[in-house]
């Protein structure tokens, strides 16, 4: 089973405004809402993959309600701790004239220690061995830093395997849980490890760092450059694929996806860099946060091309 927790949800709002200008009366020319955070992004595109997930988080108010009534008919068993106070949302500003995202982000409602206990020791009743954890996003007000890394040591000592997906001091703390797989961007690797990183070959060097104290995978999202996986046995490059650009929130959570249903089913490397590449950009391809179809993935699979270094 995979599970995906996101702890900070969010009613993603996505407007698209041409020529937006700061300081200035700017008008909508269309508009789209969406369930949102990062592993609910990520049990989207696993329903579109064909894969099942278990939805792990917390939601309050008339937001909260929103967003489960938006993942209703999805294949996703969503299980929500409901919360006081009202879950946040998210504004995302896409101008198709100066092809540029930008992103207004409510911090979300207040969370307690209570809470987040009572809703980890749900998960850990839940799982069994090799079974798949993905805690991805950022913390909630009131959330320790360390969060991720309690959660982590609790999934791994049940037999899981931990896949993380967050930035500064969340994907920090929870590196010390020593997860089996990380996929951060380029920015957000040049962070945790305190440098600038600006080549691949200072990227793969991180990447092997970081191999080197117990995580088993490292994928490294590079926006057009492409990606790179790196394990203990191979480093392989994806270069990326040019398509239209619809909005470019949630890309990295389709490869997260990929990546976790590519664990699920056993699929060899080679296989496992075409599918995530293809849910990444076909994702992009997207407006909002909306998952794309599988036909579109599929389409885009075989335009994947990939080498060793």
């Amino acid at each position: 089973m995979i599970y995906t927790v996101t702890l900070n949800p969010a009613l993603d709002k996505t407007v698209e405004i041409p020529s937006f200008a700061v300081d200035d009366v700017n008008r909508i020319v269309s508009l789209r809402t969406d369930p949102g955070g990062k592993g609910i992004n990520v049990s989207k595109v696993v329903a579109r993959l064909g894969s099942t997930s278990r939805a792990i988080g917390i939601l309050g108010g008339t937001t909260g309600q929103a967003i489960a009534q938006g993942l209703e008919g999805e294949n996703i068993t969503c299980d929500f701790l409901p919360v006081e106070g009202n879950t946040r949302i998210n504004l995302k500003v896409i101008d198709p004239v100066l092809h540029t995202s930008t992103e207004i982000n409510e911090p979300g409602a207040p969370v307690d220690d209570e809470t987040l206990q009572s809703l980890l020791e749900h998960l850990l009743k839940l799982l069994r061995h090799d079974d798949i954890v993905v805690l991805a996003g950022s913390l909630p007000a009131g959330a320790p830093r360390d969060t991720y890394r309690v959660w982590g040591e609790a999934c791994r000592e049940k037999g899981a395997k931990v896949f993380l997906d967050s930035d500064g001091a969340p994907l920090a703390e929870g590196m010390a849980a020593v997860p089996y797989l990380i996929k951060p961007n380029n920015d957000e690797l040049s962070r945790l490890m305190g440098r600038e990183l600006d080549s691949i070959e200072e990227l793969i060097a991180a990447a092997r760092e970081l191999l080197s104290r117990g995580t088993a995978k490292v994928v490294v999202s590079m926006g057009g450059r492409g990606m790179l996986y790196v394990t203990a046995e191979r480093t392989v490059y994806a270069p990326g694929l040019k398509v239209p650009v619809g909005s470019t929130v949630g890309a990295g959570d389709a490869v997260v996806a990929a990546l976790a249903v590519a664990e699920e089913r056993d699929l060899p490397l080679e296989e496992a860099v075409r599918l995530s590449v293809a849910a990444g950009t076909a994702n992009v391809m997207c407006s909002g946060s909306q998952a794309a179809e599988y036909s579109v993935i599929e389409k885009l699979m075989p335009q994947v091309t990939f080498r060793d270094i």
